[in-house]
């Protein structure tokens, strides 16, 4: 059974966290932001009513959830005490136990994604690495895995743009997560993952090394502001190829975008290219191929704060984006985060989506320095 000492650690933790989110100050200010919906003119202007709503959600969130976890402590009090008269048993005590702290620390990494950019969906793209059909099979694994994590997490997921391998696999892949914090989550997930494992595409049986490489870029929504030159953009339209019945070959529904960047710090120019096959409907896919474009962009603007931030702070840890993150070798059943040294031999979990556990060390040891 749990100790006194572990039951004081969630009870000291409990209150910490009612003194970092500021609990009393959010019921207060709730109330004075419902108050504001009151009015006879609130809905006129949708998008300002909008964003009102959002705020009122986001504060609710806190106190439900602060409430919930406070009532969940205090019953794990009870329990605690109810043990000697023999009105509840051990192991019911150890399964609230871990019910406190599982909660707890979902609210403390939640509270970690403080960032305007960690509450939005997430673009992310998959792109093999080289080695031919080995490497296309890890990126079509790695796809898999994501869109696990985001059914196991309710986030809704499309494949804006997709290309096959050559004779297994995908060659890259575009996924729209959309959902809270996906990207304040998923973000850990940007960079080179390398696969070590007895390939089944060798005929000698041998052990091969195959890498993809995975873009994370946070998902504009209509909140934010992103600055778009239409001069600087171009259309072209070609027919989908794959599944999908006649009208997929016949009608030109996929998009191809071009849009000329000219960097606003470095006076850099480059080509941005976007396609999107997402739908049959051909304006739809340009919406599609527009919010990706904001994306990328909102992205840039990112990298360059974080750019600056790291010459601010040259003498902490960092990231490098694009960098080798994770190794998952299979043979030795073990998967590693060389950022943080976390590492699990559940391999068929991992690669079913089970990822949390990696995402929580990177949060835990570099939020922080994110702030």
């Amino acid at each position: 059974m749990i100790t006194l000492e572990q039951l004081k650690d969630a009870e000291e933790r409990t209150a910490a966290l009612k003194r970092y989110l500021d609990i009393d100050s959010k019921r207060i200010e709730v109330e004075e932001e419902e108050l504001r919906t009151h009015v006879a003119d609130f809905w006129d202007d949708r998008d300002k009513a909008e964003a009102q709503m959002r705020k009122i959600k986001e504060l609710h969130f806190w106190i439900d959830s602060y409430t919930a976890l406070e009532k969940q402590v205090e019953e794990l009090q009870l329990a605690f005490d109810f043990v000697k008269e023999e009105l509840v048993t051990e192991q019911e005590v150890d399964q609230q136990y871990e019910a406190v702290v599982k909660e707890l620390e979902r609210l403390e990494l939640r509270n970690m994604l403080r960032r305007e950019e960690d509450k939005l969906g997430v673009v992310l793209k998959i792109n093999s690495g080289a080695g031919g059909t080995e490497s296309q099979d890890w990126a079509q694994m790695l796809m898999r895995l994501y869109l696990r994590y985001a059914e196991r997490h309710g986030y809704k997921t499309s494949i804006a743009q997709i290309l096959d391998g050559d004779e297994a696999g995908i060659k890259s892949v575009t996924i729209n997560v959309e959902g809270d914090y996906a990207y304040g989550f998923l973000k850990s997930e940007n960079g080179v993952h390398r696969l070590v494992r007895v390939s089944p595409y060798n005929a000698q049986g041998k052990r091969m090394t195959s890498f993809a490489s995975v873009f994370v870029t946070p998902l504009v929504d209509d909140t934010i502001e992103v600055n778009v030159e239409t001069a600087r953009i171009s259309w072209d339209t070609f027919r989908s190829g794959g599944a999908g019945g006649q009208n997929v070959n016949k009608v030109e529904s996929g998009v191809r975008l071009r849009y000329q960047y000219k960097d606003p710090y470095t006076g850099e120019e480059e080509e941005i290219l976007i396609e999107n096959t997402e739908t049959r409907d051909q304006p739809k896919n340009k919406e599609n191929a527009m919010r990706q474009l904001r994306s990328i962009l909102y992205d840039k603007e990112l990298q360059h704060r974080m750019e600056e931030q790291a010459k601010v702070e040259a003498g902490k840890k960092k990231i490098e984006w694009g960098s080798q993150i994770r190794s998952y070798v299979f043979d030795d059943r073990r998967v590693k985060d060389h950022r943080t040294n976390y590492q699990t031999s559940d391999v068929n979990g991992v690669m079913d989506g089970e990822i949390d556990e990696f995402i929580k060390a990177y949060l835990m040891e570099f939020a922080g320095s994110e702030s």
